[in-house]
């Protein structure tokens, strides 16, 4: 079993499950996009391009297309900048640094649904933790997840702080692998703090940095256990994302054929971002 035909049969599994998990429900979203299909019905009826077209003349697709790349952009943002933060404070000597490290760490293995659960009792209008300190100020409490200026921020944070431990840890195994040559280097030509990180640190985590970005991106463009469990997308569509308006469309309005047009052009929108971000940040590693 070591000629080159049998090594190949290795590779079968491996092209059966893409076959079966990648392929094939992809050309069947595109076949079910061109039909009129509810999702429950046995029957459908071929009708081409008008699912498409309707996404133009959608009134909600603005708000909803706007709020995913808030998610996906926002989060990724926040989530390398604050974890790029934690990683520089925790490749130190400090006591206890395993300590915080795990405690950063630990929501990211908790369900993100619960997670939406868990602040959503406290963000909540009747009986919410903030709520109770608010109301020990003002006679009313304030209906933080129905205010449509505050509800898709508010999201964006806690899907922030439950993956900040990711680009955390990502960006301590950058640290880790930098020489402590150059740093005193750098010290005995009298550079400052500031300038060792910026010409030093920076350049060498470039490669932590590219698979946070896109991994980031790539999170918060298809946020959605989040968003059902704080907001459920509402009111309206306010705070929806396009992995919610699909969900809705498929299951509480019957519209699958749509949803599968909108689950196309997802699929397009996140694959043109991930791929444009990828290929601008692996040049951006050569010229370093």
């Amino acid at each position: 079993m070591t000629s080159p035909s049998s090594i190949n049969l290795m590779y079968v599994p491996a092209f059966l499950l893409f076959v079966l998990f990648i392929y094939y429900p992809f050309t069947k979203g595109i076949s079910i996009s061109l039909t009129n299909w509810d999702g429950y019905s046995q029957t459908s009826r071929f009708i081409g391009l008008d699912n498409y077209r309707r996404m133009l003349t959608d009134h909600r697709i603005g708000t909803v297309i706007l709020n995913t790349l808030i998610y996906g952009i926002g989060s990724t943002i926040l989530q390398n900048v604050i974890g790029l933060a934690y990683a520089v404070f925790l490749n130190t000597s400090l006591r206890g640094k395993t300590v915080i490290r795990t405690i950063v760490y630990l929501p990211v293995i908790v369900s993100p649904l619960v997670m939406g659960y868990i602040w959503y009792f406290f963000f909540q209008y009747n009986g919410g933790a903030l709520n109770d300190i608010i109301l020990l100020f003002r006679d009313k409490p304030i209906n933080l997840l129905a205010d449509t200026n505050l509800n898709v921020w508010i999201i964006t944070l806690v899907n922030t702080y439950q993956f900040l431990g990711v680009a955390m840890i990502i960006f301590l195994a950058g640290l880790q692998s930098i020489s402590k040559e150059y740093y005193e280097a750098a010290e005995m030509d009298g550079a400052s703090g500031f300038s060792r990180f910026r010409n030093i640190t920076l350049p060498l985590l470039a490669p932590a940095i590219t698979i946070n970005i896109v991994l980031n991106l790539i999170g918060g463009l298809k946020l959605f256990d989040v968003i059902t469990s704080l907001t459920n997308g509402g009111p309206g569509y306010a705070s929806a994302s396009l992995s919610t308006m699909i969900y809705q469309l498929y299951f509480a309005h019957q519209d699958a054929g749509y949803a599968a047009a909108l689950g196309n052009f997802m699929f397009l929108m996140i694959s043109l971002i991930g791929l444009t971000a990828l290929y601008y940040l692996r040049k951006k590693e050569i010229s370093v």
